[in-house]
């Protein structure tokens, strides 16, 4: 699979200026990075200079490898808050779209108030096409909680020790994200559209996105 993936006019200079800024911030050099994402030198070299841009599984390998936030890639000068300082007068605005897409087969997912790193929930706009578990593939499964609403349409939601439940506009669902789940969609728009807030406790909240890119057929190298 390439590393390299369509980007804005300017996004691939604005990735590079946080790669930078977040590499330097840790006293690495490009070397040092490669050598702990297992990244190739000259990707890195020209994802530095503007000249690259990449897939989301490579950004997820990334930013693993250095244990950094996604956000912090698309907005480095906000600072993270000090360990158990308490967090005041933050705030950020999402405007209609805007946000860091990810796409694929199953979902659109749009991360909201990407400028901001440290959050203790991360707000996606999702878009669901997937009509079948069938199509869908295995149950998803990650670290936290999530509470997902429907805006639009109508959503199958289907978990590991529940009946599928059908939500409808303005119907909403908290559940444990360790628990096997995927939302569906049940009506007969082409998708559903819909809110989810999931807590951050861990990185592995993008790995969803990273098992579902999989199963299309892009094997992560």
């Amino acid at each position: 699979m390439s590393e390299t993936t369509t980007a804005p006019e300017g996004a691939n200079s604005q990735l590079g200026q946080c790669l930078k800024a977040a590499r330097q911030a840790r006293g690495l050099t490009l070397k040092q990075v490669a050598e702990r994402t297992g990244m190739a030198l000259s990707t890195l070299s020209k994802v530095e200079n503007g000249l690259m841009s990449l897939t989301y599984d490579k950004l997820v390998q990334l930013t693993s490898g250095l244990k950094m936030e996604i956000a912090e890639l698309f907005n480095p000068a906000t600072p993270r808050p000090a360990p158990g300082r308490p967090v005041t007068a933050r705030r950020s605005i999402s405007r209609a779209g805007q946000g860091q897409v990810i796409t694929t087969r199953f979902y659109t997912y749009t991360y909201q108030c990407t400028d901001l790193i440290g959050k203790r929930m991360v707000p996606i706009v999702a878009e669901v096409r997937a009509r079948s578990l069938e199509e869908f593939g295995p149950l998803l499964r990650h670290s936290g909680e999530e509470y997902f609403v429907v805006t639009s349409g109508r959503v199958a939601v289907h978990s590991e020790f529940y009946a599928p439940e059908i939500l409808n506009e303005g119907d909403g669902i908290y559940l444990d994200s360790t628990m096997g789940h995927a939302y569906l969609n049940a009506g007969d728009a082409p998708s559903a559209m819909g809110v989810c807030l999931c807590t951050s406790e861990a990185p592995d909240l993008y790995d969803q996105l990273r098992q579902i890119t999989s199963r299309e057929g892009e094997p992560s190298r």
